[in-house]
């Protein structure tokens, strides 16, 4: 039997349980249906410092705290794949690998995933050395090494805002060229303590319970080199994970697109955190998100159930 919710959030990252947090406060019913893991990227981070008022707290002990929260608030989560979200008059259906749902809303907040290498050793130092957001974690690394991996727009900003205090940082590009903007470029080879070396292709990620190390091969000449750094950043891109919800929102090279009150083409679906298409994509921009959609569902909601009563 199908149980209809107020609103189905689908994603379990900061944007998704703060959306339930502010809906349950609202006494709308919710679920937060997750196919992997509670907290989403930030889970595996071992530091976070840049929630105000919180100096300091791991990601994995933000995510659950915040899981607690809504589940003490009466929200429900499930984990489960959602396969598919259609439209029905004025209800969403929302079909998962194991269930079917129904609701009056939907709340979008899939996220993306970094493009990774998929280099032996990646997965599992992953918050151990390797990162793939230097504004979150390079601050760690203060007047030590590190190596930044990444040709693009995103790996040049890194780069200038690791080179304000790391001692040097090796931007290591697996081709002869850059990618980016032209004055990003001229930014990167106008700072001194930011070395470019082209060519490189990362063929060993060194360490066990921490990164003592990155061994790259030079596509042309063939020749190895090792970079002994406890810290290493990759920036080759996101994917989001949208292609399902093609037929139902707006995508824009597969991102969400939302107005700012976080509406979708679709009325009644919103989208919220990284899934949607935006310039800013951090752990204070998803508690933002997920503040404006919830409110806006709230009246969205009421508005609808007001119009069936009439």
């Amino acid at each position: 039997m199908e149980k209809t919710y107020d609103c189905i959030i689908v994603g379990a990252g900061p944007s998704g349980l703060t959306a339930a947090l502010n809906l349950r406060r609202n006494g709308k019913t919710c679920i937060v249906l997750e196919k992997e893991t509670i907290g989403g990227q930030i889970a595996v981070s071992p530091r976070v410092e840049n929630i105000p008022g919180t100096k300091e707290i791991s990601g994995e002990t933000f995510a659950n705290n915040l899981f607690d929260q809504i589940s003490d608030l009466g929200a429900d989560f499930g984990l489960e794949n959602v396969e598919s979200i259609t439209k029905e008059n004025d209800m969403f259906i929302v079909k998962t690998d194991y269930e079917t749902y129904k609701a009056y809303s939907v709340i979008l907040a899939t996220g993306c995933k970094h493009r990774e290498i998929n280099v032996k050793g990646e997965k599992e130092l992953t918050g151990k050395g390797i990162s793939y957001c230097a504004v979150c974690d390079g601050a760690f690394y203060k007047n030590e090494d590190v190596v930044l991996i990444g040709d693009a727009n995103t790996a040049l900003q890194y780069a200038l805002l690791l080179s304000n205090y790391c001692t040097h940082v090796y931007l290591n590009t697996l081709f002869d060229k850059f990618f980016a903007d032209k004055i990003l470029i001229e930014r990167i080879f106008k700072t001194p303590n930011i070395i470019v070396a082209h060519n490189l292709n990362l063929i060993e990620i060194k360490g066990q319970e921490k990164l003592e190390g990155l061994v790259f091969e030079d596509t042309k000449t063939k020749e190895t080199k090792e970079f002994k750094v406890r810290g290493a950043f990759v920036a080759i891109g996101q994917l989001p994970d949208n292609d399902k919800f093609k037929d139902i929102v707006k995508l824009n090279k597969g991102y969400v697109v939302t107005n700012e009150n976080m509406e979708t083409s679709c009325p009644g679906m919103y989208a919220i955190g990284d899934c949607r298409d935006k310039k800013v994509r951090q752990l204070t921009t998803a508690f933002s998100d997920a503040s404006i959609a919830s409110f806006n569902v709230n009246f969205y909601i009421e508005d609808i159930k007001g119009a069936q009563h009439e």
